[in-house]
Formats: C-alpha cells, sequence, structure tokens
C-alpha cells in the first residue's frame, strides 16, 4: 500500500537495522544505491516518503531533489522527501530545505521518529449487509512535499508537534534510546521472532525457557499486559529484563504503538530529566529548539525505565507526579502536557534494600511494584541452558550461512555445571563464538575457548611428501624459509584444483596474514579500486593505505 511504503537511497547496511520495525509495523520498505534505482522505484511503487543520504559515490540528493520538482511541476505525485546524515551541519540542512526537502535528521533513524511523519494505515472498512453495495472509504491522506518555509509545521502522529528547521540538529537525535519493536530481540532473555505476520502483536515474541520458574513469570507477563498497570522487572544483569518488557508491550493494546526505552544510569541528572520531558527552546545553553522527550514520544504506547534505581532522588519526585497524575512538564516549559503512556521499570538490584538505605524513594517504589516481576538466574534454570545453547547456536548457524549444530558431550556437561555468572547474555555470547570455531563440526568444551591452554582451532600439520620428508610443525618452512602463514597466503592463490579448504587454510594462518590476504582479495576483486576495497573491509581509506605501505616495508609488490 502506498502510504506505507519508504524508500530510503542509502548503503543497504546502513538502514537495514531499523526494517524489523517497519516490517512489523506493516510498512514496506525499499533501497536505492543512486538517483536512477531510485526513480524507477518511485515510479513502480506508490512511496509516501523518502528518506536520502546527503551524497554518496555516484549520487547527490541535489539531483534527486531537483528531478522530484520538475515532476511535481508537470503534476505528478512525489513523496515528500528527508535528508539523513551521520554528522550534519546547519549549514547543509538550510541548503537542502531551501531545495525542497521536507526535513533533515541526524541518525540514528528510529521507527518512533518515522512514525511520526508517516500516514496512518487506512482503516479497513465494515462489511456491508448482504444486498447491500458497501461504501468505498476516502483514499489515506498523502503527505506532500513541503515547501521549506513548512518545514517547522505539524507533523502526524499521536505525540503533538514536533518542530524541526535547519537549526534544530540537536533536536533530531530525540529519538536516541528508541527502539524498534525488534531490535536485539534475543539479547537477553533468547526470545525469537515469529512468523505470525505484523497484524500479530501477540506472540510476536517468543520467551525460550521451559523451567517452572521461567513459565511462572511468564503467565503472570501474559496476564497482566493488557493492563495499564506499572510493572517492576528485576533480576541480574543478561537475565532477559528488556526481552520480558518487549513481551509485555506486544502482547498489549498498545503493541502497534510506540516501545521507547531509557537507560537511567547512562545520563546525569540534568541531560535525563531533559531526556524524559523535553525541554524548550532556550531552556539552558545550547538548547537552540524544542526537543521532544520520550514520554512524549511514548504517547499511546510503552516507556521502558531500565536501571531505574540509578535515577536521582530529585527527578524521582517528578517520575512520581507523572505516574499519579499523567502529567509531565518539559524543561523551561509553563504548560502541562497529558501523556498516555504505559511505565515498564527494571532493575538490577535489590530495590527494597535501596529504599531502606534512602537511596530510593518509598512511595515511587510502592507506584512501581505494583505488579512485580522477577527473573530468576541462569543458573536457577536446570536444563533452560542447553535449550538457550542449542537455539542460539542454530540461530548463529544459519546466520553464518552453515548446517545445524550438535553439542558433544564434554560440552554439554561444561554447560550444564558452569554457574553462568553472566546469565543469558554470557551464553548467547558464548554460543556465537563457539559456532564460529567449531565450523560446521560438532561443538565441543574446547570451541569454547575459556583459556589459552584449551584453544579450539585444529592445527593442520604439513603432510609427509613423496620424498618421505618429516612432516612439520607450524612455523618456519625448512625448503623456503617462509612462515607457515605464508605458505598458506600462497595456497589461497593455487588453482582451484589445487587449492586447501578456507578451513584449512585459516586453520594454520597468522592474524596478520588472514589480514593481509582479505586486503589483497579486496583489492582484486575492485579491480585496486581503494574506496571500495575499504567499504568492503569496513575500514577507512587511510588505514587502507598505511596497511598497504607497511606491506611494501616487507617487500610486497601490491598495487
Amino acid at each position: 500500500m502506498s502510504e506505507r511504503t519508504i524508500l530510503f537511497i542509502a548503503e543497504p547496511q546502513s538502514v537495514s537495522g531499523i526494517f524489523s520495525a517497519l516490517r512489523d509495523a506493516g510498512v514496506q520498505a525499499g533501497v536505492a544505491d543512486g538517483l536512477t534505482s531510485a526513480l524507477a522505484f518511485l515510479k513502480r511503487s506508490p512511496t509516501a516518503l523518502v528518506f536520502s543520504r546527503p551524497s554518496m559515490p555516484g549520487y547527490a540528493a541535489d539531483a534527486l531533489l531537483s528531478r522530484l520538482a520538475e515532476l511535481a511541476g508537470n503534476g505528478e505525485d512525489t513523496p515528500p522527501v528527508i535528508i539523513f546524515s551521520r554528522s550534519g551541519s546547519a549549514e547543509e540542512a538550510q541548503k537542502f530545505l531551501e531545495l525542497g526537502a521536507r526535513d533533515y535528521w541526524l541518525e540514528p533513524l528510529a521507527w518512533e521518529k518515522i512514525r511520526l511523519v508517516l500516514p496512518p494505515a487506512a482503516p479497513q472498512p465494515e462489511p456491508a449487509p448482504l444486498g447491500r453495495q458497501s461504501a468505498r472509504p476516502a483514499p489515506p491522506r498523502m503527505l506532500s512535499n513541503a515547501s521549506p518555509h513548512a518545514v517547522s509545521g505539524q507533523l502526524s502522529g499521536a505525540s503533538g508537534r514536533l518542530a524541526s528547521n535547519a537549526a534544530s540538529l540537536a533536536a533530531s537525535n530525540a529519538a536516541g534510546g528508541v527502539h524498534g519493536a525488534a531490535s536485539n530481540a534475543t539479547l537477553s532473555m533468547g526470545g525469537s521472532l515469529t512468523a505470525s505476520g505484523p497484524e500479530s502483536a501477540a506472540g510476536r515474541f517468543q520467551i525460550i525457557g521451559k523451567h517452572p520458574a521461567v513459565q511462572r513469570v511468564l503467565a503472570l507477563a501474559r496476564q497482566v499486559a493488557r493492563s495499564k498497570a506499572t510493572v517492576l522487572i528485576s533480576g541480574p544483569s543478561g537475565t532477559g529484563k528488556e526481552m520480558f518488557a518487549r513481551f509485555i508491550h506486544h502482547n498489549s493494546d498498545r503493541a502497534r504503538e510506540a516501545f521507547v526505552a531509557i537507560n537511567c544510569a547512562a545520563l546525569p541528572e540534568h541531560l535525563l530529566e531533559s531526556e524524559l520531558f523535553g525541554h524548550e527552546k532556550g531552556a539552558f545553553t545550547g538548547a537552540i529548539n524544542r526537543k521532544l522527550g520520550k514520554f512524549e514520544l511514548a504517547q499511546g504506547g510503552t516507556i521502558l525505565l531500565d536501571e531505574i534505581t540509578e535515577m536521582d532522588l530529585a527527578l524521582q519526585a517528578k517520575l512520581l507526579r507523572v505516574l499519579q497524575e499523567g502529567e509531565i512538564d518539559r524543561v523551561g516549559g509553563v504548560e502541562t502536557i497529558g501523556v498516555d503512556v504505559r511505565v515498564l521499570a527494571t532493575t538490577n538490584r535489590d530495590i527494597e534494600q535501596t529504599v531502606r538505605e534512602g537511596k530510593f524513594r518509598q512511595d515511587l517504589f510502592y507506584r512501581l511494584n505494583v505488579i512485580p516481576l522477577r527473573l530468576p538466574a541462569l543458573c536457577e534454570r536446570g536444563d533452560d541452558v542447553l535449550v538457550l545453547a542449542d537455539f542460539f547456536a542454530g540461530k548463529y548457524a544459519a546466520a553464518y550461512g552453515m548446517g545445524p549444530q550438535v553439542f558433544a558431550d564434554d560440552a554439554k556437561a561444561w554447560l550444564a555445571s558452569y554457574e553462568w555468572p553472566g546469565n543469558v547474555r554470557e551464553l548467547q555470547n558464548l554460543m556465537e563464538r563457539a559456532v564460529l570455531i567449531a565450523q560446521g563440526g560438532p561443538i565441543q568444551q574446547r570451541h569454547f575457548l575459556l583459556d589459552g591452554d584449551t584453544w579450539g582451532i585444529d592445527i593442520v600439520e604439513a603432510p609427509e611428501d613423496a620424498a618421505g620428508a618429516t612432516p612439520q610443525a607450524p612455523g618456519i618452512s625448512q625448503s623456503t624459509g617462509q612462515s607457515t602463514g605464508q605458505a598458506a597466503s600462497q595456497t589461497m592463490n593455487q588453482p582451484t584444483g589445487q587449492q586447501a579448504t578456507l578451513r584449512d587454510v585459516l586453520s594454520v594462518m597468522p592474524l596478520h596474514e588472514m589480514e593481509k590476504q582479505l586486503i589483497l582479495k579486496s583489492l582484486d576483486e575492485t579491480s585496486g579500486n581503494r574506496t571500495m576495497a575499504a567499504q568492503l573491509l569496513g575500514i577507512s581509506v587511510r588505514t587502507l593505505r598505511n596497511k598497504l605501505n607497511e606491506y611494501r616495508e616487507q617487500g610486497l609488490e601490491v598495487s
């Protein structure tokens, strides 16, 4: 549907992280890498909104805006364009606004901010009685290109007005800490996105775990999800508190609205107040424009206050008023703003002890603790360790293009006996490591790389040649004086029929040799184009140039 289609003109890897949130919200997305592909997409797919980089190799947003202006002058419908940049400037913003861009944003992009400027989905018509023709629904209101002078106008969305102009670069960070529906979905708990489709909010998140303690918490979370009651989720770090918060949100009546998370320990008091409640222009030095706070961005949805016990006592009093009255005051503001937000909070501390120590307000504790959920540590969950290990191993095997993973008996025994101080987060990271090192084979305990003495990569010794020469241990070749890494490097360049497998080569190649081969391979793939090679490697051109200079000093001829 046209009113729910967005085109990104950017590098695919720079915007792919937001696609899951768009998909969950029922929004179609496309990516173009230049003007020609962008215009082709717009011609075949009616589009509501375009997000464009200021420039990329072979592309400049000026040309896009000029072309769209021509089409609009001929009476054709054209979508509004928002320029987004990693590190912009007021001068660049003013330039694009004068060329016809709707707005100018700083990264990161977040669904909760995009939804403010995207038209809502068209309502479905009620079925008509038999024998009566159903009325055709009115077409949804489409966004149109705004003139440079209208950029500060009203944006659609339940959260009210969002002022934006060339001088409001700082306000573009209002979405910082706002998370899409599916971002980091499996980080802490072992959850997964089901294939139930964007229209089904309930069931999108699956909590992995069969232990009775987990099932009890899960049953309570599901039972209270559709209420507006505040929920206090406690448990050791890494047990999945945010995952449970997302589960509650996605099983609630607010599932299609924003889920906004903020870490109360990450910011000092004065900045945290501005992030939570927003501020007015001129409220303090550097407040060059009005900024919406997280409560306003979460209007109609859910806000997660992570590590709530780290909040300053003075700010706790203001939060208490928000919970009791449903109203906020922006920093430097004179009007009270009503908010309809479901509040969830997490802590890894003993909050009752914190109250006794006078570091947390007792009245706020009672207000937050309407529904208490305590998550067990991973070491308390018995067989769930192996269940989660299987889940994460399968997830990373699929991500890295490997087949199904199996665990050797020694690996299972170690997983079951380990104390897991880092809980599910530690297990997830360990499984990614083991999958990569096992390279498709059975995962053994040594693949966990617990210390240097248990290094899990097989060292392949050179086979005995036809003359009966003695196999060499990894080190220096007797015949050439080369390191085994250099010999392995040459192996990669042999004719196809004589090549060793990637696993065999990498198993005897030092890291610096592996790095050299990847750099040389990237240059070969890009016909010596250093800029493209650097992009493939994910490094800067300067870093690539420095590496090539090192290789020249070693006597290697490089282009």
